[in-house]
């Protein structure tokens, strides 16, 4: 809990130019205390939240996916203690693996940046009510977001066989505060995330101007909302038809808004010249160039195989990390173009001509100016996942298969438009069309749905919260485990969780109870 203590007096704040806020970079650090007192001083409140998105997404919320089905870690001599603990179940993972370490300290900074903002920004005079509302709202969303992630990543059964989420600060707190605070349970994170939400859906813009594109929208909310209601009736809450309704009725917010839609191809969604399209609903923004590229985004170079050289990037360095498995390179049907568009098979060496069996990410390519400082936002939430979720929603509802089916053939038939592997010829039947007739009965269709949404958004983080909300991440990860020759793999519901970070343990010693699992210490 230092860690949490220490944020509490220091914020790092954005300069106020004229340029789009993303490229505002922090200037200094400054005690909270007597600062805020302005509504521009709350304006760069707002962007240090923002802001302190990257240092999230940079390395660490992509290693959840490793923790599925969908990719591993492919420099196999050496490989580095963290991503061994997360991709291979064989090995235990420990409390002091940095990932979860980096998630636990990283989002804390980040809520208690968002939580000065709702806390004090209520004595500021603005010119403009609304826009007190709209940055209050903005900070809400950012702190529910945060602790969305951090109860799907932490949250689960404790030792004590309480349903426990994270440690929850909802205001500034005092030294003496801080070391006082234990887990809450998880349903009292979700409800702090839900009442977030809602205030952020009903006091957010619909769209801003060119230099505040980015900002998260009304329509966002909206989507990240259903998202949260489709989680919680699933595991480990378990919430069931109650929750899958509320999240409908979300969707169909979004659905209906004529300000949203899918872009024409697949490829123009991840072109690194093609952001914040009609199908983003909350993108988390990067811009390369900057002095020490502060502001660029890693994936690109940390996606490329580790031996490759200019064959996959032209500059810096490549960490071999995200590395897709066997079981997602075929997890496409032949010929799908959003295969091509998100990974390949391997590369082929400029010096030999051999061609050299190392699957990676190519989704977030990028020519960087310097070491890993790529132009490529990461979507966070788009129009295809709520389709998909609003898909998926309807059948476990009991709600009508075709429109289900429907909204599932329309991300298929965008895949169709889109070019893909000039050495693959097209089949004849490329993506057909689902029919409701092949599917018999809902468990079908609902794993139709599941397979669409591992290839439409492969690399984007969703499979291991998928597979944990559903319940099918025991079967699929078994299988997985098995396929790749650990035949003696025994599966632990313990796995669904990860560890309360040593560093918080200690910290506070006495107050947090340890996931299930693992040691307290």
């Amino acid at each position: 809990m230092k860690k949490i203590i220490f944020l509490l007096i220091a914020v790092v704040y954005f300069s106020s130019c004229s340029e789009d806020f993303i490229t505002r970079n922090p200037i200094s650090n400054l005690s909270s205390e007597g600062f805020y007192k302005t509504e521009t001083d709350m304006n760069q409140a707002v962007l240090s939240a923002y802001q302190g998105l990257r240092s999230l997404y940079n390395d660490n919320y992509h290693v959840c996916e490793i923790r599925s089905d969908n990719t591993t870690y492919s420099w196999l001599a050496g490989n580095p203690a963290n991503e061994k603990g997360v991709d291979d179940y064989s090995q235990p993972l420990f409390p002091d693996n940095g990932f979860p370490t980096n998630i636990w300290d990283r989002s804390y900074n980040l809520i208690l940046r968002a939580n000065i903002v709702i806390g004090r920004i209520d004595e500021i005079e603005f010119t403009d009510p609304a826009k007190k509302t709209q940055f209050k709202a903005e900070a809400s969303f950012l702190r529910a977001l945060m602790y969305f992630y951090m109860n799907r990543i932490f949250g689960g059964y404790a030792t004590n066989g309480e349903l426990l989420g994270p440690v929850l600060v909802d205001h500034e707190i005092t030294i003496a505060e801080a070391y006082e605070l234990g887990r809450a349970p998880l349903q009292d994170v979700y409800d702090l995330v839900v009442s977030d939400l809602q205030f952020a859906e009903a006091n957010l813009p619909a769209s801003y101007g060119s230099t505040d594109v980015g900002r998260v929208t009304s329509a966002g909310a909206s989507a990240m909302l259903g998202k949260v209601y489709m989680t919680m009736a699933g595991f480990p809450l378990n919430r069931g038809n109650e929750y899958y309704t509320r999240a409908i009725e979300q969707f169909r917010k979004v659905i209906n808004n004529s300000s949203y839609s899918l872009v024409p191809t697949y490829n123009a969604l991840f072109n690194v010249s093609n952001k914040n399209t009609s199908e983003s609903l909350f993108e988390v923004q990067y811009k390369k160039g900057s002095a020490d590229g502060v502001t660029g985004s890693p994936w690109n170079n940390n996606f490329a195989p580790r031996f490759s050289d200019k064959e996959v990037v032209l500059i810096g360095d490549k960490g071999g990390t995200n590395a897709p498995t066997g079981d997602m390179s075929n997890a496409y049907e032949l010929g799908d173009p959003r295969k091509f568009v998100s990974m390949r098979d391997g590369w082929v060496s400029a010096n030999t001509g051999a061609f050299n069996q190392d699957r990676y990410v190519c989704k977030y390519y990028d020519v960087a100016t310097s070491g890993s400082d790529n132009d490529n936002n990461w979507i966070e939430l788009r129009l295809a996942d709520v389709y998909l979720l609003y898909a998926e929603a309807l059948v476990r509802t009991g709600g009508s298969s075709q429109e289900a089916i429907d909204y599932v053939n329309r991300i298929r038939q965008r895949a169709r438009n889109t070019p893909g592997d000039p050495e693959i010829e097209k089949p004849a039947n490329l993506l057909a069309d689902l029919k409701a007739e092949d599917y018999p009965s809902p468990d079908a269709l609902l794993l139709a749905i599941e397979k669409e949404r591992r290839v439409e958004l492969a690399f984007e983080n969703h499979r291991w919260f998928d597979l944990v909300r559903t319940g099918r991440a025991r079967d699929v990860m078994i299988a997985e485990q098995k396929n790749d020759g650990y035949a003696d793999f025994t599966w632990t519901d313990d796995a669904l969780s990860y560890p309360i970070p040593l560093t918080a343990m200690e910290a506070n010693p006495g107050m947090l109870i340890q996931n299930r699992g693992y040691a307290q210490r």
